[in-house]
């Protein structure tokens, strides 16, 4: 079928969308980054409730796989291949086409979207007994468990389709620089999660099971949430199913191989789960709780400076301003290292009493603290190559090359492998989480190397002084907190207020020798404005 006929150049005048200054990616990432922090914040609150009510037993460890699975997939198609392909895609057209034409691709992608979406969610319904024995074949054999992960699946499923609209909404929004309404919307998620748990559980005969049905009340209270802020912008969508519209056709081109390309280290994660399933009772539960501890820090930062950046990048290469790209990235990667060096750092010097202080309540043992701890070290010495996957990879999906990060991703898809099988029987738990940040180290490294290969990043001036300050200000950073850190027996012997107080002091004294050193080496935050 012939494509529409474009508008004319006064139509197109006329129309155009309106392009307004963009905010500086400083303001924009410090917005992001507070809006995150406030979900992520709650996000703990929510682990911590769960860790009082249900601990680490059968029925937590089932309910983990059951919300693992949509989340998992909302990560890879919604936030990951998805996000990275229709924003590029999108920001192209509001440059170069008018309103009109923008408002029928978003109503196309709407309509493609959600036919897909609806029927991958009532096969995932039909067969979750599958799915739960794909994702966690130890539990096949214990009925129990599979039967719990298996019936709370056909209710946590549905919300993939409900968050991977409220993606789509979100991407728009990013897209024409809304980002504080994108960045707020999983704040309602650990709200409902918290409420069912509170509320609801008691009223359940198998009360874990409230807590998927927190998982798909707040995939409606996301999209929802949303649209009022889509019509604002002229942009709710109106589906219609076209899968020959051209802009449809890219994204699904882009779409394909990036599932690998920007979300390995979700896949990785999810290896972790289907070995730590056949592992001893309690081990899905020890890495979810590090994980999320790790991923406060990911999605506070580096999510949030990737989220901030694609837009950019976007309109840079529609541009034609290479030097302006490349600084972008260089922005972007110093950014990254300011914050996630002394964030990867902290984590793994407090590991034992983090854990100890946010999930030591209720059926929560000793125990669990310590091999959670251990979970929690292993995370961390990837986090700085998570949060720099965040940034390096939009680098090559603004300017729609998808080939090149799924060649990194299946490779280090294979070494994550490798390691597995290796660190698994001397680490146990600890050692999938090991292996999942030295993969996380091979990712980044390629798609750097990649990046310098084609000249799309380039070292900007100043880099041996920052690394120098930056060294300098982390030590300052890890030498308060070996000296002002008690014994870990201090900690668990404690109550919950004195461990909360004990740990405030501890983080606002490292933070005040990080921020203090750099200050009085010459950082200052105008050196880190951007456009």
């Amino acid at each position: 079928m012939p494509r529409e006929p474009q508008s004319t150049e006064p139509e197109k005048a006329e129309l155009r969308t309106p392009v307004p200054k963009p905010p500086g990616l400083l303001r924009s990432s410090g917005l992001v980054g507070i809006m995150t922090m406030l979900s992520r914040v709650l996000g703990l609150v929510r682990d911590m409730v769960i860790a009082r009510y249900f601990g680490a037993g059968a029925g937590a460890d089932a309910f983990f796989v059951a919300f693992k699975i949509p989340n998992f997939l909302r990560r890879l198609f919604a936030e990951g291949a998805f996000a990275q392909a229709f924003v590029p895609v999108l920001s192209s057209y509001r440059q170069q086409e008018s309103l009109t034409e923008v408002r029928r691709l978003v109503n196309a992608v709407a309509g493609a979207l959600g036919v897909v979406l609806l029927g991958v969610t009532l096969v995932a319904v039909i067969g979750s007994p599958l799915l739960t024995a794909l994702f966690a074949p130890g539990f096949v054999g214990d009925e129990l468990k599979f039967g719990l992960a298996s019936d709370m699946l056909r209710i946590t499923f549905p919300y993939l389709f409900l968050i991977s609209l409220t993606a789509f909404a979100g991407s728009i929004l990013n897209s024409y620089d809304r980002f504080a309404v994108p960045a707020f919307t999983p704040v309602l998620l650990n709200l409902a999660m918290i409420g069912a748990a509170i509320f609801l559980s008691p009223l359940m005969e198998t009360p874990v099971i409230a807590l998927a049905w927190g998982v798909f009340i707040a995939g409606a209270l996301q999209l929802f949430f949303q649209l009022p802020f889509l019509m604002r912008l002229g942009l709710l969508p109106r589906p219609r199913v076209d899968y020959r519209h051209e802009g449809v056709k890219r994204i699904m081109k882009l779409m394909l191989p990036a599932l690998f390309g920007v979300s390995v280290s979700q896949i990785n994660l999810l290896l972790d789960t289907v070995l730590a399933s056949f592992l001893q009772t309690g081990s899905v539960s020890w890495l979810y709780y590090s994980d999320r501890l790790s991923e406060l820090p990911l999605g506070v930062f580096g999510i949030a400076i990737g989220t901030v950046i694609l837009p950019s990048l976007s309109r840079k290469h529609a541009d034609a301003s290479p030097d302006q790209f490349a600084a972008t990235l260089d922005w972007a990667v110093r950014a990254v290292l300011l914050i996630g060096l002394p964030a990867a750092l902290a984590l793994a010097l407090l590991a034992e009493p983090l854990i100890a202080t946010l999930f030591y309540y209720g059926e929560v043992t000793s125990r669990d603290v310590m091999m959670s701890g251990d979970a929690l070290r292993a995370y961390s010495a990837g986090l700085l190559a998570f949060m720099l996957i965040k940034v390096l990879a939009p680098g090559y999906f603004a300017r729609q090359d998808t080939k090149t990060p799924v060649k990194i991703g299946i490779i280090a898809m294979v070494a994550n492998m490798a390691f597995n099988l290796a660190l698994v029987f001397p680490l146990a738990h600890a050692g999938l989480a090991l292996a999942t940040s030295l993969s996380a180290w091979m990712n980044a490294g390629l798609l750097w190397r990649g990046l310098i290969k084609e000249g799309a990043w380039s070292w900007q001036s100043g880099w041996p002084v920052f690394l120098l300050r930056l060294g300098l200000a982390n030590a300052a950073l890890a030498g308060v907190i070996l000296w002002l850190q008690p014994p870990l027996e201090q900690w668990l012997d404690a109550d919950g207020y004195q461990r909360s107080f004990d740990m405030a002091i501890l983080v606002a004294s490292g933070l005040a020798a990080y921020f203090a050193s750099l200050a009085a080496l010459g950082v200052r935050v105008r050196h880190f404005r951007h456009r």
